[in-house]
């Protein structure tokens, strides 16, 4: 079954939204050289209860942190974790979901830690352009691959644009989200158009492409939650919360200014 939201229920999926906007910005604020992933987690725990809602994230299945916190060559997943400073150069993805009254909202973002190669800036540029080609996709009575399609054909067009290779993350992509944080349907990050479930008015998801410098071939590590690159090359992610409305996408989670 997928969730179908009426507008009132959306606009309560917007308020969540917004607390998470607004803990992505602290987070990306606070990110510098010498913070620990496990200090930034503190901040967005703090974050999001101020706001009087609940982190997603934490005891989701044992996770136990507000965000996912991956660095570098980490992809999806990653544990916070006071070991664990940044430096500068370092690539974090942070990925981050919010419960108010009942409704979610889910956002990844990825933060340039002081100067990062021009390489990595690539990586996360196109990461984001994927994204964005996504949520333009996006429309009532359209395919749910469709949107696969849209996010798969502007890694492409980018990656061709920037003379590299970028890996896609076939196992990893989107999802329902509504009530609860991962329902379905499940929203592939690459595939033909034209397949899965039509698009209805009061649907949610979050759309959220993952590339790479090098290959698409991901490893889970012993903790059973970080997943890297096999290749041992960097990794961006971004993800954004998005319903489907009569007048087209509505992103839930773009925070009130638009950057």
């Amino acid at each position: 079954m997928i969730e179908i939201k009426t507008r009132g229920e959306l606009e309560a999926m917007r308020a969540a939204g917004l607390v998470v906007a607004r803990t992505l910005a602290a987070v990306t604020a606070a990110a510098r050289p010498g913070v620990t992933t496990a200090e930034l987690d503190e901040l967005a725990e703090q974050t999001i209860r101020e706001a009087d809602a609940i982190p997603s994230f934490k005891g989701y299945h044992g996770f136990p942190g507000s965000i996912c916190a991956s660095l570098n060559e980490q992809i999806v997943h990653g544990i916070p974790s006071t070991d664990q400073e940044l430096s500068e150069g370092d690539l974090l993805s942070v990925d981050c979901g919010a419960i108010l009254d009942g409704w979610h909202g889910d956002s990844a973002v990825t933060i340039e830690v002081g100067e990062v190669s021009e390489p990595d800036r690539a990586l996360s540029a196109a990461t984001r352009a994927a994204m964005w080609a996504g949520i333009e996709s996006v429309a009532a009575g359209r395919r749910l691959t469709d949107i696969s399609h849209a996010v798969q054909t502007a890694a492409e067009r980018v990656a061709k644009a920037d003379g590299v290779e970028y890996g896609m993350i076939a196992e990893y992509g989107g999802h329902g989200i509504g009530t609860e944080m991962h329902m379905e349907p499940f929203l592939p990050n690459l595939g033909k158009p034209g397949k899965g479930p039509k698009l209805k008015v009061g649907m949610a998801l979050a759309i959220e492409p993952m590339l790479t410098g090098g290959s698409g071939e991901t490893v889970e590590l012993a903790d059973g939650w970080t997943v890297v690159t096999a290749d041992g090359s960097r990794a961006a992610h971004w993800e954004h919360t998005v319903a489907i409305t009569e007048e087209g996408p509505w992103v839930l989670t773009q925070p009130e200014t638009a950057v």
